[in-house]
């Protein structure tokens, strides 16, 4: 595929697009004269970008679990644009509740959108990407992916399994000039609580919810998302953006203690590790 002129700048799609993060990472990249490609599930909340940067927005709804309707979505953007620059998997939901108490739907439903639909999106724009020979995937990851806390443990597993696909996804990308990064979000006001599913509560664990509410209530931190798209323009502005970037405080800090720890964890236990290992002849 031949780039095309660029007068407007680079194109970004970006799913989960109506709110939270993905509104504020569309509307950074059109305040810098990029253009925008904005999926969500729901596009009414969209009209008032398009019909404000005309020409530079196109917006429609889309599924990220299904997986042709995003091969399709795909395929439109790049005939209305021509090409792809950088694409933000920020489409994701959170269901809260301890791991014994999630059914088989609500545990298949969180990696479905924030695994697979990341995945399916991913494999979509890859082939332009590849033509184009440039391009920069951006995955939208969590603190949750820095280990898993109680209550969050089928959100954290659907981040943990994003960032291993997305280091494997970097490595394969790279030989064709593209570039993949993880961003680590700490708490920013969206509507990812408000709007997220809880599973039903086992009495068992009530003594342990209400010292997680207590614990919440005295450290939640949370951040203008803007501070987000901030960061984010910064990286994809970056010839060698990194793989992994934490953004807040909170999620740095808590980065180096969780690393501090399985680092010591590690060493405490080498001698075991060490000898777990002995390299003998393969079976006759």
């Amino acid at each position: 595929m031949n780039a095309p002129a660029r007068p407007t700048g680079r194109v970004w799609f970006i799913t989960g697009a109506s709110r939270g993060l993905g509104r504020a990472f569309a509307e950074a990249a059109l305040t810098v004269g990029d253009r925008v490609v904005i999926a969500a599930r729901t596009t009414a909340a969209l009209e008032e970008l398009a019909s404000a940067h005309p020409g530079r927005v196109l917006a429609f709804t889309l599924d990220v679990t299904d997986r042709d309707a995003v091969f399709a979505a795909v395929a439109e953007a790049v005939g209305h644009f021509g090409r792809l620059d950088i694409v933000v998997n920020n489409a994701g939901m959170l269901s809260m509740g301890m791991v014994e108490e999630f059914g088989e739907s609500e545990a298949r439903a969180q990696l479905d959108v924030n695994f697979f639909g990341a995945l399916w999106v991913s494999q979509a724009v890859m082939p332009v990407l590849r033509e184009q020979g440039s391009g920069h995937i951006v995955q939208v990851s969590s603190i949750a992916a820095l280990g898993g806390f109680p209550s969050t443990g089928l959100y954290s597993a659907s981040k943990f399994a994003l960032e291993g696909l997305s280091e494997a996804l970097a490595l394969e990308a790279a030989a064709f000039g593209i570039k993949v990064s993880i961003i680590q979000p700490g708490g920013y006001w969206t509507d990812l609580y408000t709007a997220m599913r809880s599973t039903d509560p086992l009495e068992a664990y009530a003594p342990l919810r209400e010292e997680l509410a207590r614990q919440f209530a005295e450290g939640s931190v949370d951040s203008d998302p803007k501070l987000a798209a901030a960061a984010l323009l910064e990286l994809v502005d970056s010839d060698e953006p990194p793989l992994r970037l934490l953004l807040g405080s909170m999620v740095y800090d808590l980065a180096f203690d969780i690393a501090r720890t399985r680092a010591e964890t590690w060493s405490a236990w080498e001698h075991v590790s060490r000898a777990a290992e002995h390299a003998i002849a393969g079976p006759a």
